[in-house]
């Protein structure tokens, strides 16, 4: 469902661009995401005790992939409602297994490229109102900043001066917020951990290729991850990452749209590619493309950029990858969940006229920020109620 009237790039300081640049910005820009992708890899890591090199891998080699495919700043995030499910019932008992993750995202893969080589995708965005997905971003946006004070209030001092820095150099092409933070946040971390820097001296560069882990997943394993996993995460991918990332990347590239079609084709492409090395369930969310925007990002580079960054540690550095991980404090992760979600809200302030269509906008915003999937159904819910004008405001 195309935005009507977009705005042109130059509107919002996003200069038109027709192939993918590797610049200082585009440099920067590729670390936005890292406030979701180390939490979910850390948990998959130490809880699920999977193998750092499939993880990685796949994440790196989607990225790169899809950085090159559509030219903009399209993430690869994990699954936050699988990853989620999978660490804490494996914190707390043995029913979740490494090989049923690899089975939800075998069976995610699947379900994904039928709806998009059906068609299916496009028709269920035109089911779905526009203001209902702006709701939906308004709502990531806020759980985003949510999330990051929370981890902000870990030591404030480090949050508040980091903060500081990446807004005064946020719009800065020269000296990109994002490098100073990240110094200083690992300058923290190794000062507050010293054994760390022991074990990162002490690394060995060594190759080491990933597991093949489909012949690993039994029918138990299928049947877990279907119903414990891939199941409950079906709403909120629709959601964030179908909806909302097409809602966010033709907002701001409008001369590089994206179809529901190739969204829904590539998150199963990656999905049953991922599986087969040891991989994890991702997707295309759109907090992702709001936090490689908000530090520099203005094209597929910096999603190649952190792809090449994720094959090569993946590859050489995989026994080390946890060690590094834990380089950075959780304040500085705060900081930048905070400002994506601070640039994921602002765009989504496009409210509708009607005041039942604004009630319901409000009220889907405020569920997504406890659950997309919920959120989901509620504006759906709220739109088929306004329309038949049930709503008297």
């Amino acid at each position: 469902m195309p935005v009507p009237d977009a705005p042109p790039p130059e509107a919002f300081g996003l200069p038109v661009s027709r192939g993918n640049r590797f610049d200082l910005a585009e440099w920067a820009g590729a670390f936005g995401d890292l406030g979701t992708l180390i939490p979910f890899v850390i948990a998959y890591l130490s809880v699920m005790k999977l193998d750092p090199t499939g993880v990685l891998l796949s994440f790196g080699l989607a990225m790169i992939a899809t950085g090159a495919i559509y030219r903009t700043p399209v993430p690869v995030q994990p699954m936050k409602a699988i990853g989620a499910v999978a660490a804490a019932q494996a914190a707390q008992t043995a029913v979740i297994t490494p090989a049923s993750i690899y089975a939800a995202g075998l069976i995610t893969g699947v379900f994904w490229l039928l709806l998009g080589t059906t068609n299916a995708a496009k028709r269920i965005a035109q089911i779905v109102p526009r203001h209902v997905v702006i709701a939906i971003v308004l709502g990531l946006g806020m759980a985003f900043m949510l999330e990051g004070i929370k981890m902000m209030a870990a030591h404030w001092l480090l949050a508040c001066v980091g903060l500081l820095v990446a807004v005064a150099l946020l719009g800065s092409r020269k000296v990109p917020g994002m490098f100073i933070l990240l110094v200083l946040g690992v300058l923290w971390g190794l000062w507050h951990q010293p054994d760390l820097a022991e074990r990162i001296a002490g690394t060995r560069i060594e190759l080491k290729l990933p597991p093949l882990t489909w012949p690993s997943i039994g029918w138990s394993d299928l049947m877990l991850g279907l119903v414990f996993l891939a199941l409950p995460q079906l709403p909120m991918t629709m959601g964030n990452a179908l909806l909302a990332i097409r809602q966010e990347n033709n907002r701001l590239f409008p001369d590089r749209p994206l179809s529901e079609r190739k969204i829904a084709i590539s998150t199963g492409l990656m999905n049953v590619a991922g599986s087969a090395i040891g991989g994890v369930p991702m997707c295309h969310g759109a907090g992702g493309m709001a936090g490689h925007v908000a530090f520099g990002a203005r094209t597929g580079g910096a999603v190649v950029i952190l792809g090449v960054i994720l094959v090569v540690v993946s590859l050489l550095f995989g026994g080390s990858l946890e060690t590094f991980l834990r380089v950075l404090p959780g304040p500085v992760v705060g900081v930048i969940l905070f400002l994506t979600g601070a640039q994921l809200a602002l765009g989504s302030c496009d409210f509708p006229k009607n005041k039942a269509e604004r009630f319901v906008t409000l009220i889907t915003a405020a569920f997504a920020i406890w659950n997309v999937g919920i959120a989901f159904a509620a504006g759906l819910l709220g739109a088929w109620v306004a329309r038949r004008g049930w709503l008297k405001l």
